[in-house]
């Protein structure tokens, strides 16, 4: 099995046509991932894929779940903790940001996921009524100073 990195899967799934190299680069992309038998992305590829279609390409959340679900759908390919990539990608489509998604993806086992980021985050999984609950700690209220 043979992994791969990100770069070589925004060359297969971005067309840049302003990118003399990108054009070339993504013939041999093409070629790697239609018949290469069995290759392995980590999770952390899939998720710097979708900061570089949205960050730097400027895709729409649809256009890069469609992406991660045709990657996803692959049969050569393995994607690492699938089950948390395929939920990530559902909430992608729910209007989650993809990385808070796949955080709290991949803590299914969890009883919560503990954030401060209140209004992005936690409202939107709680609203979308995902687990497991996202939740923003309290602050404590200040302890007066002991002396020993």
């Amino acid at each position: 099995m043979r992994a791969i990195d990100t770069n070589i899967l925004a060359r297969f799934y971005v067309e840049d046509e302003q990118d003399k190299e990108a054009a070339k680069q993504r013939q041999i992309a093409r070629r790697v991932m239609e018949h290469t038998p069995a290759l392995f992305v980590p999770k952390t590829v899939v998720l710097e894929l979708e900061w570089v279609m949205r960050g730097f390409y400027e895709f729409a959340p649809s256009a890069i779940a469609d992406a991660l679900e045709n990657l996803l759908g692959l049969p050569n390919v393995t994607v690492e903790d699938h089950p948390s990539v395929a939920a990530a990608v559902g909430h992608l489509r729910r209007g989650l940001d993809f990385a808070d998604a796949l955080h709290l993806a991949a803590s299914r086992g969890c009883t919560e996921l503990l954030t401060f980021d209140r209004r992005r985050f936690a409202a939107r999984a709680r609203r979308l009524g995902l687990k497991p609950a996202c939740t923003v700690p309290a602050l404590p209220l200040r302890k007066e100073r002991t002396s020993r």
